[in-house]
């Protein structure tokens, strides 16, 4: 059972070209499903709704998804997340947002955040080994500074990094892995996996 996420939105970041994958990393078939599904499913059962998926590269490929189009994708992961952010329904109190290449993100770690944010946090990060990763979760509160200080192929790291009284860890070991895919022989491990 999930702990559904009143006023909690998804936002999955999936508009890049994957250059050095050779292909968009949101069509990539990892064990019978593409990345991008399998990003939105993460969200919405770890209790997000609605998940919006900001989409550039494979854009013309990607049907049923609640998806914006990024206009500027090729100017990196900051102009993703300025869309997105600005796509979400003005209900939205927090948003969850996640990277499409994390395929092994469990949905329990999106619980724990939505949990932090009903405790009170405003900002959440997932932490696995004691390191922060995916996904984040933000209070509507900061959309407008996190937009403003997300630039170039970075997100929301700089405001995490401006900001660390507001964050609170959540531990996420025990719910899945953060490995990334970001080249061919990435893909290859963890398809041996």
């Amino acid at each position: 059972m999930t702990t559904r996420g009143a006023g909690t939105a998804g936002l999955l970041l999936a508009a890049g070209s994957g250059s050095r994958l050779g292909t968009p990393k949101a069509l990539v078939e990892f064990r019978g499903e593409r990345l991008v599904d399998r990003g939105v499913r993460l969200l919405h059962d770890g209790g997000c709704h609605p998940v919006v998926v900001v989409l550039g590269a494979a854009v013309a490929q990607v049907r049923g998804a609640v998806a914006v189009r990024n206009p500027r994708w090729r100017s990196g992961m900051g102009s993703s997340l300025r869309t997105g952010l600005g796509a979400l329904p003005g209900d939205a109190r927090h948003v969850v947002i996640a990277l499409v290449d994390q395929p092994f993100i469990g949905p329990r770690a999106v619980e724990r955040l939505i949990r932090a944010a009903r405790e009170g946090a405003s900002v959440a990060v997932a932490t696995y080994g004691g390191a922060p990763r995916n996904p984040v979760l933000i209070a509507r509160e900061h959309f407008e500074e996190v937009a403003a200080l997300a630039t170039g192929d970075v997100g929301a790291r700089p405001f995490l990094r401006a900001h660390p009284e507001l964050v609170v860890t959540v531990p996420c070991d025990d719910t899945g892995d953060p490995a990334d895919i970001d080249t061919p022989a990435d893909l290859s491990a963890l398809r041996m996996r």
